[in-house]
């Protein structure tokens, strides 16, 4: 307990510490811990989202993006003041993924050397008649590949797998959504509706190929958040509902095999609720929670280690997020 404490309290200390520009050399091995955007009063009924995208460092720094847009624009470029652009950050917490405020493209900054680079090829534009918050975006944990997920309302707009490091794009069918990828990126977890309103879980390889596919019991698709192991079948996924007061559960489900384990309760604080799920080796997994006060807001977050055969966790990091934001995203989110 003295030194969950002494982690917040750190983590508290350093949020005041004079921002820094983007283009600054960071600390070696410094990755990001969340991104945001604050919240301004207009009158005592209406907040704004004010001020440029940040990031808070592992180090307690924060940074200024001031090439990234923050208001979205529609297609017909018409500024939305009221909500802010798409903004992903990798799962290790290396690299960032926004628009560019100078041309509109979506970019890719890397936290070590400060370098932005735009997506490859026709990924980094919007297509014709879609606007900046009309797409959903997902990271691989490892930063290498980036899954675009686009909402025209004709559902015509092919999902994109963007490796990173190769500079390739490969297109999947338009009518899946997105889950998430395996923690070393060579597999892409989606969803679609069948005809017989089920609902049917399909396994890309990242070069486009399909792995696996199988229609899924309704307690994998009514649960969340979810997680796609490396061997490209295996799913993880945590029950925190439906009665107020339970202890979040987990279980582990099979796509080859369609079967699935017991619940196992999750050891966590009350006050904690699971925000994200990540299959690291063996049988770990790597969990982000929230915790809130009495009010229900919420006043930090914390980085957990999962054992999937026993429910225990061990806190990594923890820290705290101040009020008065408008959004915040956390690694691999």
């Amino acid at each position: 307990m003295r030194k969950e404490l002494a982690l917040l309290a750190a983590a508290a200390t350093t949020l005041f510490t004079a921002p820094a520009e983007a283009g600054a050399t960071p600390a070696p091995k410094e990755t990001v811990r969340y991104a945001w955007v604050k919240s301004c009063v207009k009158d005592k009924d209406n907040d704004f989202p004010c001020g440029p995208w940040m990031l808070t460092t592992s180090t307690g720094r924060e940074v200024k993006l001031t090439d990234a847009q923050v208001l979205p624009k529609l297609a017909s470029g018409t500024v939305v003041r009221d909500a802010v652009t798409q903004f992903q950050v990798s799962g290790d917490g290396r690299l960032v993924n926004y628009f560019r405020k100078s041309d509109g493209k979506l970019v890719i900054r890397d936290i070590a050397s400060g370098s932005v680079s735009p997506l490859p090829g026709g990924a980094a534009s919007l297509p014709r008649g879609l606007g900046m918050n009309d797409l959903d975006m997902h990271f691989s944990p490892n930063g290498r590949y980036l899954a675009i997920d686009y909402f025209d309302e004709k559902a015509t707009q092919p999902t994109l797998i963007v490796d990173l490091l190769r500079r390739t794009t490969v297109k999947l069918p338009p009518d899946v959504t997105v889950h998430g990828f395996s923690q070393n990126g060579a597999r892409l977890l989606v969803s679609r509706g069948t005809d017989d309103n089920t609902t049917e879980f399909v396994v890309y390889s990242s070069n486009g190929t399909e792995y696996e596919s199988r229609v899924v019991p309704q307690v994998v698709t009514n649960n969340s958040p979810i997680a796609l192991a490396n061997d490209g079948v295996t799913v993880a996924l945590v029950i925190t509902g439906p009665r107020a007061g339970m202890k979040p559960k987990m279980r582990v489900y099979n796509m080859a095999t369609d079967e699935i384990s017991p619940a196992l309760t999750i050891e966590l604080h009350k006050s904690e609720t699971p925000k994200l799920v990540t299959w690291g080796s063996g049988e770990t997994l790597t969990m982000w929670t929230t915790t809130s006060n009495s009010q229900e807001e919420i006043t930090a977050a914390s980085r957990r280690t999962l054992h999937a055969d026993s429910g225990v966790t061990e806190r990594r990091d923890s820290f705290r997020i101040p009020r008065k934001l408008w959004t915040w995203w956390l690694p691999g989110e």
